[in-house]
């Protein structure tokens, strides 16, 4: 720490990623009470806050194995460029965030070229679900891991990696999340014959939304033809917004898209129940308190690898998280609208389903929820290296 100023150096190429190390930036500002110098790569919300990343993060926000074979070679550089950037800086702390096939590939990199810098790895792999070797790997480059999963710490030290941290996630301190859940407190009416209000949430990659939107229409025409009265609402992300506005014309019903973030909060507090793609979502609705079910299609290179390589019993955090089968999950060929139907069916009544969920996700609140916001956890472990590091 030169002359009282803080280097950080921050890894950051997913916008989720950019939101939690701005959260720690603006945290070490406050406990600091002095500037922060960011080094690295980051998006919007770190470049706001006076980080200039060499190249645009977007062009390492890649999804899915082809689109990481076809970018290997140009991933690659970019690598060893921004590792030689980090190094070059020396940083007090490096701190690399989520998108580990790409971010500790830089950490790896900048522990090579000066071992002096301390490297802290934030949201820990899935290393619980698939890859556990990965775990020890990271040790020999890996000082410290912030996890936001509660049972995370305990996996990484069964497997023999780094030591962890649990820092909550930010989700539990959201206002929006905090809201929808206070609306979902509130008495509801489930009589057979009101209208419900049903959310449908088909995933943000434009494979899921293909691949589900099909289905999903036929469910919301079972349910009609089953009697039911419908209030859709679909909240969606810009990216896959006229895909999902040009397969939702061919629905019997049409829903309500939504693409502000405030009124996707909003819907949530007037759910009855949601229709889901499985991924994140699933634990942003059990915080805010909606039951669910859960459905994916894996595209077939995703299916074979899938088939070898996972080997944790549910893909949903709150069922994880709980360590219960709260809400139910259907994949591939079971996404079958006569079965989702009958499902939803359950969660709009008045039915052990809909409070076995309920109690379910109030319990998941209590495990997760901190007593500080997850980005001022994140910085305490972040100094604690940086004053080791100082005092030597």
């Amino acid at each position: 720490m030169a002359d009282g100023l803080l280097k950080i150096a921050i890894v950051a190429g997913e916008e989720s990623g950019d939101l939690l190390g701005a959260d720690i930036v603006r945290a070490l500002r406050q406990a600091t009470g002095g500037e922060v110098q960011l080094v690295g790569l980051g998006g919007r919300h770190l470049q706001a806050l006076g980080l200039v990343p060499p190249f645009d993060a977007g062009e390492v926000a890649l999804m899915g194995f082809s689109a990481v074979l076809r970018d290997l070679p140009r991933l690659m550089r970019r690598i060893n460029q921004l590792a030689k950037t980090v190094a070059d800086e020396k940083p007090d702390c490096l701190v690399t965030i989520d998108s580990p096939d790409f971010s500790l590939r830089v950490a790896k990199k900048v522990r090579a070229a000066n071992p002096s810098i301390p490297i802290i790895h934030y949201v820990c792999p899935s290393v619980w679900a698939w890859r556990p070797g990965r775990a020890v790997a990271m040790k020999p480059y890996v000082d410290h891991i912030l996890c936001i999963l509660p049972f995370e710490v305990k996996e990484l030290e069964r497997l023999g990696g780094p030591p962890g941290t649990y820092v909550g996630h930010r989700l539990t301190h959201d206002a929006g999340v905090l809201a929808a859940a206070k609306a979902q407190d509130l008495p509801r009416e489930l009589s057979p014959d009101r209208i419900k209000t049903l959310l449908v949430l088909p995933g943000s990659r434009r494979g899921e939304v293909r691949r589900l939107l099909d289905p999903f229409g036929e469910t919301v025409s079972m349910l009609r033809a089953r009697g039911h009265r419908l209030r859709l609402l679909l909240p969606t992300v810009p990216h896959v917004a006229d895909l999902v506005k040009s397969s939702v014309n061919r629905w019997d019903e049409k829903p309500e898209i939504i693409i502000d973030p405030q009124r996707k909060w909003q819907a949530f507090g007037k759910a009855d129940a949601a229709l889901i793609a499985s991924g994140t979502v699933s634990l942003e609705l059990a915080l805010a308190g909606v039951p669910m079910i859960s459905c994916y299609r894996l595209d077939p290179v995703a299916r074979v690898v899938a088939s070898y390589l996972v080997s944790v019993w549910s893909a949903l955090l709150p069922n994880l998280i709980s360590d219960r089968a709260l809400i139910p999950e259907f994949y591939n060929e079971y996404v079958r609208p006569n079965n989702l139907a009958r499902q939803l069916e359950a969660l709009f009544a008045d039915s052990g389903m809909r409070a076995w969920q309920k109690d379910g996700f109030a319990e998941i609140t209590r495990r997760m929820t901190t007593d500080k916001p997850s980005g001022e956890i994140a910085a305490q472990v972040v100094m604690r290296y940086v004053k080791r590091v100082s005092s030597q």
